[in-house]
């Protein structure tokens, strides 16, 4: 499936990813509408990883530009108080947005965008928190279709529409879900295999050096390291990466020259994108990759 898929990442400052296809934003950073002007208003769903400020600072722009009757949906961890204020500050400030539909959501939950095309969050471990609170998140874009079972393949048509009329769907297909891509959000590189079988991973990489994650304090943010991500990622079954969230400390050609020596290294075959600090990058898979 192809992703048309435009994005700003830099740590810090401001995150955002829309996905022409589905009409769908991961976060909504600072400059969100004065990039994408009138595609914004393509946006019905916007699903917002966690409360930082670099990835929601756009979305009273945002709301104030493309609300409408029953749109956008925004999305957003269930316990993370700021968005009822953002909510409740948008409709007095801009009293038009009263048809802009927040929605609190658990773990795990699916939010279907077509009939078998769904969104489905996961915790990750970017912030400090009690297990029983939901505050922070990613997101996986799944797809659900029916494969033939292995005892029926290579029947030809007119004898698999009979046992399906005489057995039923389910008797001769399996429910099969495709992982289309995945979105870790800011988070430490998780271990679980939760990534396995993505097509596009778009993950963050907010440091270059593992050194550099030093935690200052208990209450310090979680992210991850670029070696740390490629490492996870050789060992899954993800078919093209997509980085962001770099660290503004870091030029591109620092960046560029890291992910070349870490790929060679490690052995990827897989094509690795990269969103440079400080720029914003349209259609980024219709790019050369960096390796």
């Amino acid at each position: 499936m192809k992703l048309t898929i435009t994005a700003y990442s830099t740590a810090l400052f401001s995150t955002w990813y829309f996905i022409d296809e589905f009409g769908l934003l991961f976060d909504a950073g600072d400059g969100l509408s004065a990039h994408l002007l009138q595609k914004a208003r393509k946006i019905k769903h916007a699903f917002i990883s966690h409360a930082d400020r670099d990835h929601l600072s756009g979305l009273i722009q945002f709301n104030q530009l493309n609300a409408r009757a029953g749109l956008p949906n925004i999305y957003y961890p269930k316990d993370s108080g700021s968005f009822p204020y953002i909510a409740d500050f948008s409709a007095k400030f801009d009293p038009h947005v009263s048809g802009t539909q927040w929605h609190p959501i658990e773990y795990g939950e699916k939010v279907f965008l077509q009939k078998d095309l769904y969104v489905r969050s996961f915790r990750n471990e970017h912030l400090p928190f009690p297990p029983e609170l939901v505050k922070t998140m990613g997101f996986h874009i799944e797809k659900r279709k029916r494969k033939l079972k292995t005892e029926f393949i290579g029947l030809k048509g007119k004898e698999i529409a009979r046992l399906r009329q005489e057995k039923g769907e389910d008797a001769i297909t399996t429910e099969v879900v495709e992982n289309i891509l995945s979105y870790s959000g800011d988070s430490p590189v998780a271990t679980d295999g939760r990534f396995d079988n993505t097509h596009t991973l778009i993950h963050e990489a907010t440091f270059l050096k593992i050194d550099e994650t030093v935690i200052d304090h208990e209450r310090a943010n979680k992210h991850s390291t670029l070696e740390g991500v490629l490492k996870m990622v050789k060992d899954t079954n993800v078919q093209q990466l997509i980085l962001g969230h770099f660290s503004s400390r870091y030029s591109i050609e620092e960046i560029d020259v890291e992910i070349k020596r870490l790929v060679s290294y490690y052995g990827m075959k897989i094509p690795v994108f990269r969103i440079p600090p400080g720029r914003c990058v349209w259609d980024i898979l219709a790019k050369e990759p960096i390796n």
